[in-house]
């Protein structure tokens, strides 16, 4: 599933950088290592070692999201490769039809 851009307008080389750093001192607070710590996959529910969690933004970056608490959940590397900059509905979808295909 690729992104039109044509959809919206990607965000500045400022804000990245601002909320890149952001992530990155998230990524090191008690917060973070609490929320990953049960080993869940936010979007497969695959269990998988803490450290193996990525952050993933909900609302990716590039799309206008934010580094917040309520726009990161722990990740499994896999749906983060596969979600990519895809907004919640985007990958929803593509979490149907992979359930589609399991099932």
């Amino acid at each position: 599933m690729d992104i039109d851009e044509s959809y919206f307008t990607p965000a500045s080389e400022e804000h990245l950088a601002r909320e890149k750093q952001k992530a990155r001192e998230l990524s090191r607070s008690q917060w973070w290592k609490n929320r990953r710590g049960d080993g869940r996959c936010y979007y497969c529910g695959g269990r998988f070692p803490p450290r193996e969690l990525t952050m993933d933004h909900v609302v990716p970056l590039v799309r206008g999201g934010v580094s917040s608490r309520s726009n990161v959940v722990p990740c499994c590397k896999e749906c983060n490769s596969q979600k990519r900059d895809l907004l919640p509905v985007e990958w929803g979808e593509y979490l149907e039809w992979l359930r589609g295909r399991k099932g």
